[in-house]
């Protein structure tokens, strides 16, 4: 079985391609059925850059449970073939009408985008991952996740490789600074507008575009490859996003109705009921205890849309695309929003990232502060 963005297809024994592959950045997924009932083997994912009448081979090998690359000679002699229209009685073709929605969620992925971001070898697996994250703050399903890959006949395997994960850009969760008064940082860390302009010009240079593109790179990598790497990247840069209450309305609208348009895409298509991709098994873990009402995304959510309301000038598309994604969780996860609703008590548990920054006022001036 493997999926090709949306399109989820089972290999026959004459099946061999698809045709009227659209010229965008496409992101293939393979994987095994389930084998006697017991478990799939691990997604192993690529993004695929297609230009204009390219022919990119791919074979599976029953082994590794993956697909690989064929030596150059072999690959040549199968393009020829294609070209020579041989095995067009094999071909299957491109479902366009799940297209618009593979738009919506990769247009701001550019080649540029892959190339800076996939691991070495392209391959993104979550067998690589075990260890990766070993030091980063993880809630209770993440936590059980990587018990299960470590527990997993997979993790043995991934130990005696080096490094293979993806080159994400690092997403300060605290932001530490030394020489700066308590009150200055706290203040830096209930508003996250300085540091998403640092990020911009030092790691996106200066490219809005560039961070979104990476937004959806995370995201089709988790939905399509379960990537536990990818979701927590995703996290942390929605966590970034909606941490601002500055940039969405003086310096940055634009940006954030670009934004909140992306995660809106990402969510109506990921918390569908009825998806092919989800009914193959791909995207087990875009599942509603992700999004449970004590999640990171309603505690961000929560905030910014009230961020909103309480504003006296607010651009209008902005405010438009921001009201489509709170109708969007109050319907698909029954979420409230309403700042009296029952679930509106601010409660953090004992080392909870969402909990806000205490600087201790008694602290000399200057000195680092300690953070959790």
């Amino acid at each position: 079985m493997w999926v090709l963005d949306l399109v989820c297809l089972m290999n026959g024994a004459s099946y061999f391609m698809m045709v009227l592959i659209c010229k965008e950045e496409a992101y293939r997924t393979a994987f095994e059925n389930m084998r006697d009932g017991k478990e799939f083997s691990p997604i192993t994912g690529f993004f695929i850059d297609a230009g204009y009448s390219q022919v990119v081979v791919r074979m599976w090998d029953q082994q590794e449970e993956r697909l690989i690359k064929v030596p150059e000679e072999e690959e040549e002699r199968y393009r020829q073939a294609v070209r020579s229209f041989e095995f067009d009685k094999h071909l299957g073709p491109y479902d366009l009408s799940l297209y618009a929605d593979w738009k919506r969620l990769s247009n701001y992925v550019t080649k540029s985008t892959i190339e800076q971001l996939e691991p070495i070898g392209g391959e993104i697996t979550v067998t690589y991952e075990h260890g990766m994250l070993k030091n980063t703050y993880k809630s209770a399903m993440e936590r059980v996740l990587d018990e299960q890959l470590r527990n997993s006949k997979f993790s043995s395997p991934a130990e005696k490789h080096p490094k293979r994960g993806c080159y994400y850009t690092p997403i300060p969760r605290i932001i530490k600074r030394k020489g700066i008064e308590s009150e200055q940082l706290t203040s830096l860390n209930l508003d996250k507008t300085e540091l998403l302009e640092t990020l911009l010009v030092k790691d996106y240079g200066g490219s809005e575009e560039s961070l979104l593109g990476e937004l959806q790179f995370a995201f089709i990598a988790f939905l399509m490859g379960q990537s536990l790497e990818a979701f927590m990247q995703w996290k942390s840069l929605v966590s970034l996003l909606l941490g601002c209450t500055e940039a969405p309305f003086q310096t940055r609208s634009q940006l954030f109705t670009k934004f909140i348009k992306v995660i809106y895409y990402q969510l109506k298509y990921g918390l569908q009921k009825d998806r092919s991709v989800g009914e193959a098994g791909t995207s087990a873990l875009l599942d509603d205890s992700w999004f449970s009402s004590d999640s990171f995304l309603h505690c961000f959510c929560k905030d910014f849309f009230s961020l909103v309301q309480d504003a006296s000038v607010v651009d209008g598309d902005f405010l438009s695309w921001t009201r489509k994604l709170k109708e969007l969780l109050e319907n698909s996860l029954g979420w409230e929003f309403q700042q009296k609703s029952a679930v509106d008590g601010i409660y953090f548990e004992e080392n909870d990232e969402y909990a806000p920054v205490v600087e201790m006022l008694d602290e000399p001036s200057g000195s680092e502060p300690t953070t959790s």
